[in-house]
């Protein structure tokens, strides 16, 4: 039971660091102008990835791992289906961000001057996530009521 209840809150606590990483580097994003300021996206987007491998980690641990309800029980569960949907629209929203900071870091670390022109493309799909994030916990509620 202690095992559970702590992969429980180890698969809840990223929510807030993810949210508000999230929302940080949308800003962050919206306000770039210069590569001197990349290091504002750079440190929430770190954050967002530690919250994000905490995520499905733990998550994939609860629902594979034999210490809940089992395997069987959750792919079978429509509300989980329905998470695990969104969770797949958010990786698609995620990739070009996740691709083009790579990149830039790239170019920076090699003394290039990253193109900094989809800066406002990548805060738009920054923002599209954080409603997603609150469909996909309103799903888990759902899914752990037995709805």
């Amino acid at each position: 039971m202690t095992l559970r209840y702590a992969l429980a809150v180890l698969h809840l606590l990223p929510l807030t660091i993810g949210l508000a990483a999230l929302y940080a580097r949308g800003r962050a994003l919206r306000r770039l102008r210069a590569p001197e300021q990349l290091p504002s996206v750079f440190l929430p987007d770190n954050w967002y990835g530690v919250a994000a491998l905490l995520w499905v980690g733990t998550g994939l641990w609860r629902a594979f791992g034999g210490l809940e309800k089992g395997t069987d029980h959750y792919l079978k569960d429509h509300w989980f289906l329905g998470k695990m949907g969104v969770f797949g629209l958010v990786f698609l929203l995620e990739l070009l961000p996740m691709v083009l900071l790579v990149r830039w870091r790239m170019d920076l670390r090699k003394c290039r001057t990253p193109d900094l022109a989809k800066a406002p493309l990548l805060a738009r799909l920054s923002f599209a996530q954080l409603p997603l994030f609150l469909l996909m916990l309103a799903m888990a509620v759902a899914m752990a009521r037995g709805l």
